[in-house]
């Protein structure tokens, strides 16, 4: 493996300084989520949180797990993981700053989709917050409607102008 190259793995509890370091590094305050938050969600959805390595180190990660079509979780919630999922719900990707345009989201995005695939989810879904709209497009995704007032709620739960986006995998 040379030096350029980008590794993708599952996440691991002893990655939860780097992914927290990563977060600091990328989100304002109000969107910045508690380690022990991240490290329920992982123990709750253990193959479906990822990082990517360059260089030897951690610069980016992707946490989701699977889910329902229509249904997301508001911000600091924790998952639920859905008994008969038909989706992979993308609930946070960062790239460290210093490895921007190394194309780290991308390749866990893809990642993230052929476990999904695998596992006969058709669907992935999320929230994207941030003026990240742009970057989800690109990836294939587009604006859908959350399933019933609730999850309009839990939609409202992040700052500015989040939207709900999905993409079929099939």
């Amino acid at each position: 493996m040379g030096t350029n190259a980008v590794f993708v793995r599952a996440m691991r509890a002893d990655d939860l300084d780097a992914v927290l370091a990563i977060q600091l590094a990328c989100y304002g305050a109000g969107f910045v989520e508690d380690g022990a938050l991240i490290a329920r969600r992982l123990a709750t959805a253990p193959h479906t949180g990822w990082i990517a390595e360059h260089e030897g180190r951690v610069r980016a990660y992707l946490a989701g797990y699977p889910s329902m079509a229509g249904k997301l979780t508001p911000l600091h919630g924790e998952f639920e993981v859905a008994q008969e999922p038909d989706s992979l719900y993308l609930h946070d990707l960062a790239v460290h700053p210093e490895a921007s345009g190394l194309g780290l989201g991308p390749a866990l995005v893809r990642h993230a989709w052929a476990h999904a695939t695998q596992a006969g989810w058709r669907h992935s879904t999320l929230v994207s917050a941030q003026a990240s709209v742009g970057f989800w497009e690109r990836q294939g995704y587009v604006t859908a409607q959350p399933a019933g007032s609730d999850q309009q709620a839990r939609l409202a739960t992040y700052p500015g102008a989040s939207v709900y986006m999905a993409r079929r995998l099939d």
